[in-house]
């Protein structure tokens, strides 16, 4: 059976919340630095976000709004979102780096478009 997710070496909720903050780290600071799988499930998470964010009405702030704070989905409502009018996806971009000299990880930054 085909795997949905990749499971990070977490439990569900330890995951669901390391996602929540490298993709909140991702908001704020529009470019960050990690592995390459989390980058990767990092990167499904934070379009599916943008996409919500621009359709731009209340139920799609209120759904935003239970998983961030409010600066978080101000920014995303109406600096982030306004950016991506025009496109139909694609919101982020891997860039794959070379391997973490402690463990030898494949390491990668995560960037908005």
């Amino acid at each position: 059976m085909r795997r949905k997710s990749r499971k990070l070496s977490r439990k569900r909720d330890q995951r669901k919340a390391l996602l929540r903050n490298l993709v909140r780290e991702l908001f704020l600071k529009e470019k960050i630095r990690l592995t390459e799988a989390k980058a990767k499930e990092i990167s499904i998470f934070a379009e599916k976000l943008i996409q919500k964010a621009k359709i731009g009405d209340l139920h799609s702030k209120k759904l935003l709004a239970r998983k961030f704070s409010k600066n978080i989905v101000k920014k995303l409502v109406n600096e982030i979102a306004p950016r991506y009018k025009e496109r139909k996806g694609g919101y982020t971009r891997i860039m794959k780096l070379g391997p973490r000299k402690s463990d030898g990880a494949k390491m990668a930054i995560i960037e908005l478009v």
